[in-house]
């Protein structure tokens, strides 16, 4: 359990648990739901706040989850977090992140579950075979200083979450459990907010699975009934079937990250060239990288080559002193492209892409050093 003092009397605590990796403990991917319910008043403490969606569904996802994947070991750390005070300002969120930071993990993705377990909604539209994940374009943490880099080199809708979105979607895929993923191309829904949201602030890759209809009368509502309607977030509201399908995307998106190394950090570089020319550090235990790339109007990966990154010239190079993997793709002009790489592991899991742009990076940002004038 980890607890924060926020300004006032408040004290948050979340309830945390951690499966430690067997071979990299540092490489973290964390998945995070709230604790905590509300009805129409936020402050109003003393209601009936049964709050079986929002978000009794998520912490349920994690709870099963965490009792599946427990049985088993992973390369990497899973961290399974139980937020509390979100409803009130995403406090328990930003107590998990912060924490993060402290313990120096190297967050490879949050996957935040928030509003998992209903499948039709209150204009009788119903859709149980599709999830929907929301990630941020322009990365928020060190947004200002990358700013010009991504005018000139684009890398708008490449950002480390949508990276982890694009691997949700294609694992979903994969799954064949009958659910498909939506990419929603924002941070969260108009107007509102979860506790990803604590992570991005840090310059943690994180996304938001929700499902794809929601019911605004099953959510923040005093429980009622008005005119034969019924408010309130009850738990028979909740399709269990569709949420079984959501905890099995998120059991399967947790299993493959802590397995697979994290990707590196690629450039590509190609102006006033008919090639492209790749590079990137090697990754530790990355037995082989995934080099991906698609036009820049493509919303999906199109094309890849697997490489090794030996010891050979031909497949690496030393810059700086150091070995850097390197691929030159022939015939492929850098302007019209976007490029990524992801690492693959001995036991054949990839990870997810990181683009080759301005803070594609699945690290926080670190600005450079101001150059000095002489």
């Amino acid at each position: 359990m980890t607890g924060s003092r926020l300004p006032g009397p408040t004290r948050i605590c979340d309830m945390v648990a951690i499966q430690r990796g067997t071979e990299r403990p540092n490489d973290v991917v964390v998945i995070t739901a709230h604790i905590d319910s509300r009805v129409t008043d936020v402050m109003n403490a003393n209601a009936f706040e049964p709050g079986a969606n929002d978000d009794g569904s998520g912490v349920s996802a994690i709870l099963e989850a965490a009792r599946v994947l427990s049985k088993h070991k992973f390369p990497g750390t899973i961290v399974y977090s139980l937020d509390s005070g979100e409803e009130q300002g995403l406090y328990g969120g930003r107590v998990i992140a912060e924490y993060a930071k402290a313990q120096g993990w190297n967050v490879i993705a949050d996957l935040n579950n928030d509003i998992i377990g209903n499948s039709c909604s209150s204009d009788g539209v119903c859709d149980s075979t599709h999830a929907r994940v929301l990630s941020e374009g322009p990365r928020s943490q060190g947004e200002t200083e990358l700013m010009a880099a991504t005018h000139s080199l684009g890398g708008e809708n490449d950002s480390p979450s949508r990276n982890i979105s694009r691997f949700i979607a294609s694992l979903a895929d994969r799954l064949n459990i009958g659910l498909s993923v939506r990419q929603i191309w924002r941070t969260d829904r108009f107007g509102r907010g979860g506790d990803q949201i604590e992570f991005l602030k840090l310059g943690f890759p994180a996304a938001r699975i929700s499902v794809a209809v929601e019911n605004y009368n099953w959510q923040h509502q005093d429980v009622r009934v008005e005119n034969g309607i019924h408010y309130g977030d009850t738990i028979d509201h909740v399709d269990f079937a569709y949420l079984a399908k959501m905890t099995k995307l998120n059991a399967a998106a947790l299993a493959a990250i802590a397995s697979a190394p994290p990707p590196p950090a690629p450039k590509a570089e190609g102006a006033v060239s008919t090639d492209t020319t790749i590079t990137w550090f090697p990754m530790l235990r990355a037995k082989a990288y995934e080099v991906r790339w698609r036009r820049t109007d493509a919303n999906s990966w199109q094309a890849s080559r697997r490489v090794p990154c030996l010891s050979g010239p031909a497949a690496s190079i030393i810059v700086a002193g150091f070995r850097t993997c390197l691929v030159v793709l022939p015939h492929i002009r850098v302007d019209d492209w976007v490029f990524g790489v992801s690492s693959v592991g001995a036991n054949g899991f990839e990870s997810p892409v990181a683009s080759a742009v301005p803070g594609g990076a699945f690290r926080p940002y670190v600005a450079p050093p101001a150059k000095t004038s002489r």
